[in-house]
């Protein structure tokens, strides 16, 4: 599994690099700006996920993120920031950016994004997710229906990941984000609250 993660900041950089690394991605490899880190993906092929900073030289807004989403193939790409707005977040994913990562997460959360969008998902903190959302159309994902669909059967989570052939730290983010959507305290009551609003 093949990562890059670019970003002007060498202590940043160089600290999300070693977390990654500690948690088993095989190659993390890092740049310090937009060119570099299209030089990257040019010379050695399209990364599993690319963490680009939002403020780094050479992005000129979200062009950089357009430029290097082109250039990874359609293989996810996330925007990072420290400073970011909500709308500028927004527009990212939008976009089709795989994510938007606050440098604000913490190491294990980070990682845990990192893994959810390997696994081809669209991670957004949950800041973003605060808007009022009707009980009849809570934005849950293909995925996640899957998920609660097999969390409605009883089944565990390793039944599910194999059922849906994921990882099963994949689907217990899924779980995870699913039952924020659904103001769910636990799993059992994200499927007495499918049942009731008849979501499946």
């Amino acid at each position: 599994m093949r990562l890059l993660v670019a970003d002007d900041h060498d202590l940043v950089r160089e600290t999300i690099v070693a977390f990654l690394q500690n948690e088993g991605f095989e190659e993390v490899l890092q740049a310090s700006n937009l060119e570099a880190a299209l030089s990257l993906v040019a010379t050695s092929g399209c990364f599993d996920l690319a963490l680009i900073d939002y403020d780094m030289p050479g992005m000129n807004g979200l062009e950089g993120l357009k430029k290097m989403m082109l250039a990874n193939d359609g293989r996810p790409v996330a925007l990072m920031s420290g400073a970011a707005t909500p709308q500028i977040a927004e527009q990212a994913l939008a976009m089709g950016a795989s994510g938007y990562v606050p440098k604000t997460l913490s190491s294990k959360s980070m990682v845990a994004a990192a893994r959810f969008m390997v696994a081809g998902e669209t991670f957004a903190p949950m800041s973003l997710m605060k808007r009022e959302i009707p009980k009849n159309e809570m934005q849950l994902s293909p995925r996640e229906v899957d998920v609660l669909r097999g969390i409605c059967d009883g089944k565990s989570n390793k039944e599910i990941a194999r059922d849906c052939e994921l990882q099963e730290v994949t689907v217990k983010l899924h779980v995870k984000t699913m039952s924020r959507k659904l103001g769910a305290k636990n799993r059992t009551h994200a499927a007495m609250i499918a049942r009731d609003r008849k979501l499946l």
